[in-house]
């Protein structure tokens, strides 16, 4: 594909480091775009999918890289909607009573939202454990949920308005009046391909039954078909169609919240139980009662925690043969709220088989010790996987009844075929389950068993009526598996439905939608051993809010990844991007890191890039040191040429820069002065 360059719209960049720099996400699948696109306003991205769609040249749409299912990755265009668009606007808020509401444009972060939420005493519905990394773009795309939210705050039912940008280019704000009557003029077969749809679906009761058994779960296979039946007018259908669409229909410049209330009392406790079986026969009470959280750990995540420092002796007390435990949460308001919920519990509980003594805290140090044994499995397990493999952390749902026979039988499974560190946990309280394995893809043999246990998973999900994809999406790990949840019915309607908003089929092509039965073996990342640090990396993306130089160059992820990709080319024989990554990593990686560990603070893992950066330093000042004592010796003289120099690189790092930006090949894109709008586009918002 050829690309012409016009400098009316976003930077662009084809530099190797940069390419694979981005190419890195946390899911388990790795391509490398051919070019990275950053635009700074809502108008370029309009021109780029345009054009996009006019020459039929693929692109995907990259956020935070928190993707755990390969939504995020390309080897086609791959547009950056992170750096420029992080505004944020509190709307209402005034009054006890006043419903709040926030303006957020996609490369805000979930927790940098709710800090801007706090003074109101409120939050976002959707609370993802990525929270510090994921931003709003991935939330939306994914249609994410998280512990507490189950299907009632998720991002479906808490998102009022968005601006969304179609593949023609075409951008409506469905906040306006006259929303629906906009998307009819400048989009008819659109607007009359979503009525005719809705109708085809309503008509059809298996149809219609389909859609509500499966969506009464948290389930983020496919599209949304559910707004078919909660919705009319095409244009509440394309919104809501919009999320949990992955990037593939179209996308979402900024978009209104309702939020939820932040509840000010809270209590928390684990349940200890003999066996799973116990504590799944005990959920539909503890559901039943209003628990805000209950979160399920089988016996392997048990044995995980006992080794993690700071565990609560209700743990580290155990002898660990079959138990499992639920971390139960109490929400309240008032403190009378917060007596009668707990009075509620412990009726319960005295009816329970327990296997350790129960009872619930207020007290900070006590509920974090218990949230740092929930949350702290899947660094323990992922940091402690072998050299060269990769983690994968998946997510399934099923009915609550059916939550007991489908984590024995994965239990089973992962025994079987030497999973010996799998751990399952998860949203007990919504039947969703995660579970955490570790694998190598650098051999046949890796490859051969997951997907023989991908096979495994899919039809055992299926034949406890659960859904494939409960939070993380569909991406291409499940999207040959679409039809299977579905039914060839309810596929042909998503595939018409992705005709009908991108008829060039240029965005995120193999993503949810994929002729390929083996898609999800294709683009399976390979982990190289190249140092402690970087070996342990699972390339979350936690660490790069924290970074002072992240919009400089590099991320703390960034420069462990380039760190890999110089590892892999050296292994192949590629030594032209050996000699490339090198050159740049110097200043782009070692000479920028501010080496403060504010990365290791965030990481799942407590990498301290920092202290890697500081080592790599030592190591390539070595050579050089005669260089500058020497200089030392005559620094008057080398004063005056460094000034000369300096002077020359000015100008030098002025025209050829801008030379460079606006001959490179990629996107039809590249404008100069969007560097300098990203810097004020957060305040965008102000003139609204």
């Amino acid at each position: 594909m050829i690309y012409v360059v016009d400098v009316a719209l976003a930077v662009t960049t084809q530099r190797a480091i940069d390419l694979v720099a981005m190419a890195h996400d946390a899911s388990h699948y790795l391509l490398r775009p051919h070019t990275v696109a950053t635009p700074a306003a809502i108008e370029q991205v309009a021109a780029l999918l345009a054009t996009a769609s006019r020459d039929r040249a693929p692109l995907t749409f990259r956020s935070g890289g928190t993707s755990l299912s390969g939504q995020g990755v390309t080897d086609q265009l791959l547009v950056d909607t992170r750096a420029g668009f992080r505004g944020i606007e509190v709307l209402n808020g005034i009054g006890d009573d006043a419903e709040v509401e926030v303006r957020v444009q996609p490369g805000a972060t979930v927790r940098q939202v709710n800090a801007r939420l706090a003074r109101f005493g409120r939050r976002l519905g959707p609370d993802p454990a990525s929270e510090i990394a994921a931003t709003i773009g991935g939330v939306i795309a994914n249609n994410s949920s998280g512990m507490a939210c189950g299907t009632e705050q998720n991002t479906y039912r808490t998102l009022e308005s968005m601006v969304l940008v179609l593949a023609s280019g075409t951008t409506i704000d469905s906040a306006s009046a006259d929303a629906d009557e906009q998307l009819r003029v400048l989009e008819p077969e659109l607007w009359a391909g979503l009525s005719a749809l809705r109708a085809r679906v309503v008509a059809n009761a298996d149809s219609v039954a389909s859609i509500r058994r499966l969506f009464a779960m948290k389930n983020t296979m496919g599209y949304g078909l559910n707004a078919f039946l909660d919705f009319e007018r095409p244009i509440d259908l394309l919104v809501r169609l919009m999320i949990g669409s992955e990037g593939t229909l179209g996308w979402v410049g900024e978009a209104v919240f309702r939020t939820v209330p932040v509840a000010p009392i809270v209590a928390t406790g684990l349940l200890v139980f003999p066996t799973l079986a116990h504590a799944t026969a005990a959920l539909p009470a503890l559901v039943a009662s209003g628990l805000a959280t209950i979160e399920l750990m089988d016996a392997t995540s048990l044995r995980v925690a006992q080794t993690l420092s700071g565990a609560p002796a209700v743990i580290t007390e155990l002898t660990i043969d079959r138990q499992a435990a639920l971390l139960v949460e109490v929400h309240a308001s008032t403190e009378d709220e917060l007596v009668a919920g707990a009075a509620a519990l412990d009726s319960l509980v005295v009816g329970l088989a327990l296997a350790a003594p129960f009872s619930l805290s207020r007290e900070a140090a006590e509920r974090a010790s218990l949230w740092k044994v929930r949350k702290g499995l899947y660094p323990a397990v992922a940091g402690a996987r072998p050299s060269g493999t990769t983690a994968l952390l998946e997510d399934v749902a099923v009915p609550v009844a059916n939550l007991l026979p489908t984590c024995l039988a994965l239990e089973e499974m992962f025994s079987r075929h030497g999973y010996e560190s799998a751990v399952i946990f998860g949203h007990a309280k919504d039947g969703n389950i995660h579970f955490l394995l570790t694998e190598r893809f650098d051999t046949a043999e890796g490859i051969s068993r997951y997907a023989t246990v991908t096979n495994e998973i899919v039809e055992l999900v299926l034949a406890q009526g659960g859904t494939l994809k409960a939070e993380h999406g569909t991406g291409r790990m499940m999207a040959p598996f679409v039809e299977r949840q579905y039914g060839a019915e309810l596929m042909a309607v998503m595939r018409e439905l992705k005709v009908l908003c991108d008829p060039a089929g240029v965005l995120n092509p193999g993503v949810i939608i994929s002729d390929d039965p083996q898609a999800h073996l294709r683009h399976l990342k390979k982990t190289p051993t190249v140092e402690a640090e970087v070996d342990r990396c699972v390339e979350c993306g936690y660490c790069e809010p924290t970074c002072p130089s992240r919009t400089l160059t590099l991320t703390p992820r960034q420069r462990i990844v380039v760190r890999r990709e110089i590892a892999d080319a050296e292994a192949r024989g590629d030594a032209a991007l050996v000699r490339e990554l090198r050159r740049d990593e110097s200043y782009e990686s070692l000479q920028t890191c501010a080496v403060d560990g504010m990365c290791g603070s965030a990481c799942p893992v407590s990498i301290n890039t920092g202290d890697l950066v500081r080592r790599l330093r030592a190591e390539s000042a070595a050579p050089g040191r005669k260089g500058w004592n020497a200089a030392a010796d005559h620094w008057d003289a080398t004063t005056r040429i460094a000034s000369v120099a300096l002077t020359v690189a000015l100008v030098r790092v002025r025209l050829p820069w801008l030379e460079v930006i606006s001959t490179r090949s990629p996107v039809k894109a590249v404008s100069v002065t969007s560097t300098f709008k990203s810097a004020s586009s957060s305040m965008f918002f102000a003139s609204r």
